[in-house]
């Protein structure tokens, strides 16, 4: 066994999941202002701080994504992130793209940009305590949308992020996110879905990916938000096993689901309901970030009165997410 194969399967495996508490500090900073929180580098700290020491978060945390800032942080104890992780037997990510900016030549479309110099931060994160890494992706589904400009410039840049990662010794998370926004059906969906999953692997083989050494981190499929039929847990769970079976290789150690906007509780069922089908070949996992940590942020909402009603919503959460596996 590799050591990519080994970290890769430490993260899906014994019903743990993936926390992503790695927004962008524009991201988190509205975030924190909708609660009432001033939206400084401390607050930031503060709240990520409030995240890695929920007690037992072990249990149902196989590993947590973290942004530049946070990486860099320390906490209260003097400890920096990576370092009070790893204490904790908790891998420590890094969301290594700069963002999805719009791309050239294709209206309402976006390319995750971040490539330029990549092998020198994969080095240094990897050095500052990095295991594993993260690379989002956003397909939008519209009129005409999406292009195959767009899917496939997003599944190159995957792909390249992705061998990148595996030549410094970093396991990849590789984010293609069909974004839930629009009106959508759960049929188109899973047609875009399958095709961008598809080019995904076919890019993946071309740049010669270790499969065994990486994490995919889809999308569930599911209807549009503004879609006004919303399929059944059991019609998304279905119509997301039949798409990873048609797409991914049994060689992927394992998927660990993005939540994608859902509401906790949904996530958190569509998940269950998965592993309730045929045996699968690859280990079905969560990465979930707002599903987990937002019924947190809006419990704390800077009162450190609430430091631990708000850790415990988290813990709650994740213990309920690990159950549905």
């Amino acid at each position: 066994m590799s050591a990519l194969n080994k970290t890769a399967r430490m993260m899906v495996s014994n019903r743990r999941g993936i926390l992503a508490a790695d927004e962008s500090i524009g991201t988190m900073s509205s975030r924190l202002e909708k609660v009432g929180v001033e939206p400084t580098a401390e607050s930031r700290r503060v709240y990520r701080e409030l995240i890695v020491t929920t007690p037992r978060l072990s249990a149902s945390i196989s590993g947590i994504i973290l942004a530049d800032e946070t990486f860099r942080q320390k906490l209260s104890d003097g400890r920096t992130f990576p370092e009070y992780l790893a204490d904790l037997g908790i891998l420590a990510g890094i969301k290594v793209d700069t963002g999805a900016k719009p791309l050239a030549g294709a209206p309402d479309e976006k390319i995750a940009e971040g490539l330029d110099g990549l092998r020198e931060r994969v080095a240094e994160y990897a050095r500052l305590g990095a295991t594993f890494a993260k690379w989002r992706a956003v397909i939008t589904i519209g009129d005409k949308l999406p292009s195959e400009r767009a899917v496939r410039a997003n599944v190159h840049a995957l792909a390249r992020y992705a061998g990148l990662c595996q030549e410094g010794g970093v396991v990849p998370i590789v984010e293609p996110e069909v974004l839930m926004d629009g009106t959508h059906s759960l049929a188109q969906c899973q047609q875009v879905t399958t095709s961008v999953l598809a080019s995904l692997f076919e890019e993946l083989d071309l740049m010669q990916v270790q499969l065994d050494g990486i994490v995919l981190k889809p999308n569930m499929v599911v209807a549009g938000a503004g879609c006004p039929e919303q399929p059944s847990v059991t019609d998304v769970a279905r119509a997301t096993v039949d798409t990873l079976r048609k797409t991914v290789p049994a060689s992927v150690p394992g998927i660990a689901f993005l939540s994608g906007g859902q509401d906790p509780e949904t996530a958190t069922m569509h998940l269950a309901a998965m592993q309730n089908l045929d045996p699968l070949p690859w280990e079905l996992t969560y990465s979930f970030g707002r599903a987990l940590v937002g019924p947190a942020l809006e419990t704390w909402r800077g009162d450190t009165d609430k430091w631990v009603a708000a850790q415990q919503v988290l813990s709650e959460r994740a213990v309920a997410n690990a159950s549905a596996r």
